[in-house]
C-alpha cells in the first residue's frame, strides 16, 4: 500500500513548505534566512516534513562553509496528485499533476449542450477518465468568465451562464474538494509557483486565442480582484483605423489580436476563409495579405506588451494562450512595437514563451489546488 504523506497544519511548517515547493532545491541556509528561521526552529519544523515524505534531500549536494556538504531540501513531487480541469464552450480538458504541477495523465470531452447538467457529467467524466492516477487530494476547474470565492459561475458568456455554483454541483458528485477560479488567474499561479515566473516578485501574463487575456503579480502577490474574470484587458485600444470588435470597439485587442480577427481580416480581404495556422503560415511565406495581416497584429502585441510593462513596470512577460504562435509569425513587427513604445532606457523586457495547448490551461486549474492545499484554505 502506498505510504499517505500527510500536509502541514501549523503556518509556520505550511510557509516552509511552500518555500520548498516554489524555490526548491534550496539549501537550509537559504530557506532558514528566506523564512528568517534559525537553524534550530527550522530543523524542527522539517523534521516532521522529512520524516512524513512530504519533503526529501535531493541528490545533488551543495558545499558547506562548515564540515561535509550538504543535501538540499525538495518537495517529494508524487506524495499527492490533483486534478486540473480548463472548461471551455466546447470542452473539458483535463489533466492529473504531481505538487509539481507536472501532467502525469490527460483527459478531454465534448460538452453536448451548455446545459448545467451536461456539463457538470463532462467535467465528472474527465475526472473518471483519469481515474488511473490515484484518488487525488482536490479538483481545480478554471472558466473564462468571472467567478465568485465560493466557487459561483457569475458570469461566462461563452456558456451563457450566470449565477451557477459549480463548483458544488461538481463536488457532491466526485466527493472531492473543488476549486473554481477564473483560467487567467489560475494560469497566472500556475507561472509563478512552477513557470517563468517562479522566483520572480513581479510579472505579468498576456495570452492570445479566442480572447486577450491579461493576469499580474506584484511583490509576489497574484491581483485578482473580482474584475479580473471580464476580460478588461481585451478592450485595450491598438489600432485606431481598427476594425470593430463584438462590443463595437474600434481596433482593440479584440479587434486585431485574437484568433477570429485574424481569421476575418483574412477572409474579408481575399474573400477565403482559412485556418489561423495556414494564416501565419502564408504570412511567412510573403503572401501580402497574410504578412500585412500577422504584421499588423504583431506591431499591436508588442504594443500591448509595451504598455502593460510601462504601466506596471514589470520587466518580464509571459506569453501563452493558442493564439500565441503570433509572437513567432510576428517577432519582428513585436521587438519593433516594443522599442518604439518604451523609454530607451528602460529596463529591456524579458519575454518567455509558454505552451499554447489546452493542457497548460488545466494545469493552471491544477495548480490553484496545489496553492490552496499548500497555504491549508482547502482542508
Amino acid at each position: 500500500m502506498r505510504a499517505v504523506h500527510s500536509l502541514p497544519r501549523d503556518s509556520h511548517a505550511r510557509n516552509l513548505a511552500r518555500e520548498v515547493l516554489i524555490r526548491g532545491p534550496i539549501s537550509r541556509a537559504e530557506l532558514a534566512a528566506r523564512l528568517n528561521l534559525s537553524v534550530a526552529s527550522l530543523t524542527r519544523l522539517s523534521k516532521p516534513l522529512l520524516e512524513s515524505g512530504l519533503l526529501r534531500e535531493s541528490e545533488e549536494q551543495q558545499a558547506s562553509s562548515i564540515g561535509r556538504p550538504t543535501r538540499p531540501l525538495e518537495v517529494s513531487p508524487d506524495a499527492h496528485h490533483f486534478v486540473g480541469i480548463k472548461l471551455t464552450g466546447e470542452r473539458a480538458a483535463g489533466v492529473a499533476t504531481n505538487l509539481h504541477s507536472d501532467a502525469i495523465a490527460a483527459a478531454e470531452r465534448t460538452l453536448p449542450s451548455h446545459s448545467v447538467p451536461d456539463v457538470v457529467a463532462a467535467i465528472v467524466g474527465v475526472i473518471s477518465d483519469l481515474g488511473a492516477v490515484e484518488r487525488p487530494r482536490g479538483v481545480g476547474i478554471s472558466v473564462g468568465g468571472k467567478v465568485s470565492d465560493d466557487g459561483v459561475v457569475l458570469r461566462a458568456p461563452f456558456l451563457e451562464w450566470r449565477g451557477v455554483p459549480l463548483a458544488r454541483l461538481v463536488a457532491e458528485e466526485v466527493g472531492l474538494p473543488v476549486v473554481l477560479e477564473n483560467d487567467l488567474v489560475a494560469l497566472t499561479i500556475a507561472e509563478q509557483w512552477f513557470g517563468a515566473g517562479r522566483g520572480k516578485a513581479n510579472f505579468a501574463v498576456l495570452t492570445v486565442g479566442a480572447g486577450v487575456g491579461y493576469g499580474v503579480v506584484i511583490n509576489d502577490r497574484v491581483i485578482a480582484p473580482p474584475d479580473a474574470g471580464l476580460g478588461l484587458a481585451g478592450h485595450y485600444p491598438l489600432d485606431a483605423a481598427g476594425p470593430l470588435c463584438f462590443e463595437g470597439h474600434r481596433g482593440c485587442s479584440s479587434a486585431v489580436l485574437t484568433i477570429p480577427a485574424i481569421c476575418s481580416q483574412f477572409a474579408a480581404a481575399t474573400g477565403e476563409p482559412l485556418p489561423y495556422p495556414d494564416i501565419l503560415r502564408l504570412s511567412q511565406e510573403n503572401h501580402p495579405v497574410a504578412a500585412a495581416v500577422v504584421g499588423s497584429a504583431g506591431a499591436s502585441l508588442g504594443k500591448l506588451i509595451a504598455a502593460v510593462a510601462n504601466l506596471t513596470m514589470v520587466e518580464c512577460v509571459v506569453l501563452s494562450g493558442e493564439g500565441m504562435d503570433l509572437a513567432e509569425a510576428a517577432a519582428e513587427d513585436i521587438a519593433r512595437a516594443i522599442a518604439y513604445y518604451r523609454d530607451p532606457e528602460a529596463t529591456p523586457i524579458q519575454l518567455h514563451r509558454r505552451p499554447t495547448d489546452f493542457t497548460q490551461w488545466a494545469r493552471g486549474a491544477a495548480a490553484v489546488v496545489i496553492q490552496r492545499t499548500i497555504l491549508g484554505t482547502l482542508d
